[in-house]
């Protein structure tokens, strides 16, 4: 409707005449037309700049990382690039995310892969990461991440590691 009272403006119409009036604010109860709230992992579609150090799963040194590992020692199958779960951050002294073999088995082998700085850890570098099949984001800090362990009976083992400055250490292991 406004285009159509635009278009019919002449050029001799004042600039009061060609603004559109005020229109009520939408009350809390109103439910206005809007976008629907962004997708977590999804790209933005401004022209502004992704934050480097924001969580981010679909980062291509992850794929890389993973590509560098030995096969799954059961299955003798590559990794699956696509994380099941994880926090990498190219900002954090130490990140994570949990792949599982590329295999079509009930139940692959998982575990996890440990980055610093966004570089991949090699494996001989951290302590047996197998097994893991998820973190508990609320216990993983910019140095450290909590890896768990849930078989689906009982409560979820968690396993704490910590960047030291040097390399990946066990700082903690519990069940919950």
């Amino acid at each position: 409707m406004l285009a159509a009272t635009l278009s019919s403006c002449g050029s001799g119409d004042s600039t009061v005449a060609k603004t559109p009036q005020a229109t009520a604010q939408p009350t809390a109860t109103s439910h206005p037309a809007a976008s629907p709230p962004p997708v977590a992992g999804a790209t933005p579609t401004s022209s502004a700049p992704v934050d480097p150090c924001a969580v981010n799963l679909a980062d291509p040194a992850i794929a890389r990382g993973i590509s560098e590992l030995p096969h799954d020692p059961r299955s003798q199958q590559p990794w699956n690039p696509e994380p099941m779960a994880g926090n990498f951050n190219e900002c954090a002294q130490l990140s994570a995310v949990i792949v599982k073999a590329n295999t079509n088995a009930e139940s692959p082998n998982t575990r996890a892969v440990m980055f610093h700085l966004g570089k991949l850890i090699p494996p001989q570098g951290v302590p047996d990461t197998y097994g893991f099949n998820g973190l508990d984001l609320s216990q993983c800090t910019g140095d450290t991440v909590a890896l768990m362990y849930s078989g689906g009976i009982g409560l979820p083992s968690v396993v704490k590691f910590r960047w030291n400055g040097n390399g990946v250490e066990l700082v903690a292991n519990a069940g919950r």
